[in-house]
Formats: structure tokens, C-alpha cells, sequence
């Protein structure tokens, strides 16, 4: 049986492999912007993040230990802007799915874990980025009800 819970220094290792295969995913859409094969954090970097208490993340393991997934998280608020509102957003920066693991609810099981702990921390809502490149992430995110808030545009010179 699978087991959600928060990421410790046990699971960088895990953690490494499965931002190898992110960026990966980003480099064969993007390679004019991903360099591949690269991780976006080092296992230092990494090691700390999981101690501030901002940016939470979880991990999908299982029986052994082995971490099939993550969800990397930051708090967010805007304060006295001018036009948007006070609101806490919890934004997902990362979420991976060993490429061994999909098709088998890893994702859906840790999104779900993040709606519980946004709405525990009475998040107002939840947000993340995806890349137009990555045509399956997107399926997913729609599957798991999100809805475009705002699209990010480029021209290439």
C-alpha cells in the first residue's frame, strides 16, 4: 500500500531521480529552454527546503520506502496590492510521477493530499504552472478540475 506524507532527507535520493525525469519531459518539449538531463535542485538545496516550513512537499512511497512521487509546494500571499486581494495561495511547483508508477493514481492520490493540507491551512486556493509542452500534465490537471487562471504567451525572435 502506497503512503502520502511530508518529504524527509531519506527521500532526496528519490526526489533527484524523479526531477531528472521532469526536466527531461520539459528538454525533448523545450530544448531552446530546458538543458536536460539537470535537476532544478541540488541534494543541499534540496535538503533545506524540506526544512522551511513555506514550501511544504509530499511524497507518494511505498512499502519499501521507494518514492514514486512528489508534490513540491510554496505558500504564497499577496498583501496591500493595489488591485489584487489578500488571498493565500498555496502554488504547486513541482509534481512528478515516476515514469514507472503512471496509470496507477500516484498523481491523483498526492493532488488530493495537497487539497487537504491547503484546505487545513485555509489555503484560499491552489495554483500551479504548466508547460504547454507537457500535453499529458495538462490532461491531468484538467482531469483533477483545475482551470486556466491566467496563459503565459511568447514569440521566439
Amino acid at each position: 500500500m502506497n503512503a502520502i506524507r511530508r518529504a524527509e532527507e531519506k527521500d532526496i535520493p528519490g526526489i533527484l531521480e524523479l526531477l531528472v525525469q521532469v526536466d527531461m519531459v520539459h528538454h525533448k518539449g523545450r530544448p531552446d529552454l530546458f538543458k536536460g538531463p539537470a535537476t532544478k535542485y541540488n541534494a543541499e538545496q534540496l535538503s533545506g527546503i524540506l526544512k522551511d516550513g513555506e514550501k511544504p512537499v509530499f511524497v507518494c512511497v511505498d512499502e519499501e520506502g521507494r518514492v514514486l512521487g512528489h508534490a513540491f509546494c510554496i505558500h504564497k500571499q499577496v498583501k496591500d496590492d493595489n488591485v489584487l486581494t489578500d488571498i493565500r495561495t498555496l502554488y504547486i511547483d513541482d509534481i512528478c510521477v515516476d515514469e514507472a508508477c503512471r496509470g496507477r493514481h500516484v498523481g491523483a492520490d498526492l493532488y488530493h493530499a495537497v487539497i487537504r493540507y491547503a484546505r487545513e491551512q485555509d489555503f484560499y486556493n491552489v495554483t500551479l504552472n504548466v508547460w504547454s509542452c507537457n500535453p499529458g500534465a495538462m490532461s491531468f490537471y484538467e482531469r483533477m478540475g483545475l482551470k486556466p487562471q491566467k496563459v503565459g504567451m511568447e514569440q521566439i525572435l
